[in-house]
């Protein structure tokens, strides 16, 4: 179950990344172009929350039990 909640988050965070990059550059990637839908400030805003979400993902699922 921790290695598919870090593989999960890994993804949101590498999507969430290149996103945001090619974002700068005025590209978008075809499965993600909802996120601008609303206005360019919440598509920055999730964008962000994918980065920061993937990374909490991975540091929970690599979390040991005690």
């Amino acid at each position: 179950m921790k290695t598919a909640l870090t593989s999960v988050g890994f993804l949101i965070f590498l999507f969430g990344f290149i996103a945001l990059v090619l974002s700068l550059v005025g590209l978008k990637l075809s499965f993600l172009t909802w996120i601008d839908s609303g206005s360019r400030t919440m598509g920055l805003a999730i964008r962000l929350a994918m980065i920061f979400g993937g990374v909490s993902m991975m540091y929970v699922g690599k979390m040991r039990e005690d």
